[in-house]
């Protein structure tokens, strides 16, 4: 987690260049691991597409069923092939009568079992397993091969198996010699399987035989017509159709043979994210210098292609419907702009469309199209959390409407949306998932530390603790920060800056004055100077110690990052002046150390924070005129946001000269309109009787 948090924050230095490298690589690992089939069909249902010809000569494949059938069916005369081993019957004799002879058995014993024993090995035993299996068999017969290797057939029951061996020898014996006495010699022990199976034979046979079956049964020549709009697949149409598909998977290959659609894949992906990159680069070259934003959108980018991809390997095309491709659109709409938002939504699904057929990209592209461009005009202006809400029933709505136009369109059939009323209910099922998005704004503030409009306006809310607390314990500095907000809304209005966040920024800024509150002049009263008695550097140090108490509120309340910046750099790394000028006056011949006077800083570093800072100076200086011209307004404004320009306060600041003069001209502005002072109501001299 710590090393995810550094490459986040840019601590580990990775090129941004790597992280779209890494995103081409992730979604090519993911592409379908097969190659596409360009139309989906149903038996016994009408072609749905175009004339279809064959672009090439391919077989047509039987069946599964009709080719297993087939091969079932020639099997039924398939005999194994057995070999006899003529050195069991040898080895097992010659045993038994050297056994018998150390036993003292009499000759009569062994001339009679040394020559049932010749009979039932010259018949064959076999394995018993062998011997049901074959008797399972129609025929019943085998094919037994001679030393000669030439192969006689044989019924399985002229074979023993060793218990049938065994009985027979029982079974035969004569009168003068007792069963008994045959049982107590242990004849099992010289009744072994002499007839063996022939693996290498048998498999050969098989093989031979299951050639015989043809996997095709006629041929369809280039150019030939397949199928036309309307033709009903029929069984034969079917399979024609499911043939033409193994063709066409043989030959683009997978991702273990690579074949031309998978290089065209690749460079179709490449081509699609170096336009996202190349965008970032020349139109929003803030956002792709910001590492944690190029993985946010870049992990939007590709989670939608992984899911994609997993789906085309099942065949579940339809499904795609269900994935909500708004959600990403509706996240980088919220935390960057609408913009970037839609190219990436358009990036997002072009590569989703390579990995579906061929007939359903042109639809799925347009449906998605202008799901995103409602998404973005339904969020134009994002407020509150149930535009959200709103947001997910106008893309429903676009889902249905434009699914519906879309049949209408290229089918003419009305009937037709209702044999695709299952796409209605995923379109449901996806508005349902677009409605949580509120939720994964949240989340997504959390992970990334972003701050989106929504939760802008809310801590915006005056009636926020932090913000209440501050107009009962500093009510003068929250008159200040209000006057500010006004200021600074209307100023980033005009440069094009963010209003809302430097809104918010602009009610916080001086939140720090809530520890000290009476050492602040709009917090003091009449004849009130707590700074009487004290240093200047005394003094200036619990001024300045405002901004550190400010962040340190902020940090206890979870204030977003973005609003600590405000309030770090409202004074960027300028003096706290009057009482640097005050020390500077008051020992003129001391050489005065700057950095007691000077604010912690950093200097404001967007054009939010540097509209805040002049809007911050020039509304508390206007304060103390005495003249509430809009000649003194205007050149009080001008010298102060003219020195923090000659002081380098701004250098840090993307905003340029024009912006600042646009700015001074909405200061002077608003600030001739609030400080104008107010007609005097006359006195009623005389009360006037009325009847």
């Amino acid at each position: 987690m710590a090393q995810i948090n550094k490459i986040l924050n840019g601590k580990i230095k990775i090129p941004t260049p790597v992280f779209f490298i890494a995103t081409i690589l992730i979604i090519m690992y993911f592409l379908p691991r097969e190659g596409k089939y360009k139309y989906s069909y149903t038996e016994n249902r009408p072609w749905q597409y175009g004339l279809l010809t064959a672009p090439f000569n391919f077989h047509i494949h039987k069946s599964d069923k009709q080719v297993n059938f087939e091969k079932d069916s020639i099997l039924q005369s398939y005999q194994p092939y057995y070999k006899t081993d003529q050195d069991v019957s040898r080895k097992a004799i010659n045993q038994f009568t050297q056994d018998a002879n150390a036993r003292s058995i009499p000759s009569e014993y062994i001339s009679y079992i040394t020559k049932k024993l010749a009979e039932v090995y010259k018949a064959g035993i076999i394995p018993a397993d062998d011997y049901d299996k074959v008797q399972n068999l129609n025929k019943k017969q085998l094919h037994l091969l001679t030393d000669n290797n030439i192969a006689i057939t044989r019924h399985v029951a002229s074979f023993y198996t060793p218990k049938q061996a065994y009985d027979k020898i029982i079974d035969d014996v004569p009168a003068h010699i007792e069963s008994s006495t045959l049982r107590s010699l242990n004849l099992n022990d010289y009744l072994n399987v002499n007839i063996l199976y022939d693996d290498k034979m048998s498999s050969n046979y098989k093989e031979e035989l299951l050639k015989q079956v043809a996997l095709y049964e006629g041929e369809v020549q280039s150019g030939e017509k397949i199928i036309d709009r309307g033709e009903i697949v029929s069984p034969h149409i079917r399979n024609i159709l499911d043939s033409y598909n193994k063709e066409v998977e043989s030959k683009v290959g997978t991702k273990a043979k690579p074949g031309w659609l998978f290089v065209g894949e690749v460079i179709m992906i490449t081509l699609l994210i170096m336009t996202l990159m190349v965008y970032l680069k020349f139109y929003r070259l803030e956002e792709y210098r910001n590492r944690k934003n190029i993985i946010f959108m870049l992990l939007m980018v590709v989670i939608f292609p992984i899911i994609t991809g997993l789906m085309a390997d099942t065949k579940m095309f339809t499904l795609i419907y269900l994935l909500p491709f708004a959600i990403p659109t509706i996240l980088i709409r919220t935390f960057i702009d609408s913009r970037t938002a839609m190219t990436t939504h358009m990036v997002t699904v072009m590569i989703c469309a390579l990995m579906l057929p061929l007939a359903q990209m042109a639809q799925f592209i347009i449906i998605q199209i202008l799901v995103g461009y409602m998404c973005i005009f339904s969020l134009r202006n994002l407020s509150e959390r149930s535009q959200l809400v709103y947001c997910s029933l106008f893309i429903l709505l676009t889902y249905i409407v434009t699914y519906s136009g879309w049949i209408l369109c290229t089918e003419g059939d009305v009937s037709l949306i209702k044999e695709n009323s299952r796409l209605y209910i995923y379109f449901c099922i996806n508005f349902v998932f677009v409605s949580f998005a509120y939720l994964l704004v949240y989340m997504c503030e959390k992970v990334f530390g972003f701050i989106s409009e929504v939760s802008m306006v809310e801590l915006s809310n005056t009636n926020r603790p932090l913000l209440q607390q501050l107009s009962e314990v500093a009510p003068g500095t929250f008159q200040h920060s209000m006057q500010v907000s006004t200021l600074v809304v209307s100023a980033a209005i005009r440069i094009g800056a963010n209003a809302t966040l430097v809104r918010t920024g602009a009610l916080y800024h001086d939140i720090g004055k809530m520890i000290n509150p009476i050492f602040f002049t709009e917090n003091q009263s009449e004849g009130m100077n707590p700074h009487a008695g004290l240093t200047e550097k005394e003094s200036a140090r619990i001024i300045i110690d405002h901004v550190a108490e400010g962040v340190k509120l902020a940090k206890k309340n979870n204030l977003p990052q973005q609003i600590i910046d405000f309030i770090e750099t409202h004074h960027g790394r300028g003096k706290a002046k009057y009482f640097y000028n005050s020390y500077v006056n008051n020992h003129p011949n001391e050489v005065v150390d700057e950095a007691d006077f000077t604010y912690p800083g950093p200097n404001p570093f967007s054009r939010e924070t540097a509209i805040l800072m002049m809007a911050d100076t020039v509304e508390a200086a206007s304060r103390s005129l005495k003249d509430n011209s809009k000649e003194a307004i205007t050149e009080l404004v001008n010298r102060l946001i003219d020195t923090q320009v000659s002081d380098g306060l701004l250098k840090n600041a993307p905003i340029t000269f024009k912006d600042i003069e646009q700015v001074k001209e909405v200061f002077c502005e608003k600030l001739v309109s609030m400080r104008h002072l107010r007609v005097a109501y006359p006195e009623l001299k005389k009360s006037i009787e009325t009847k």
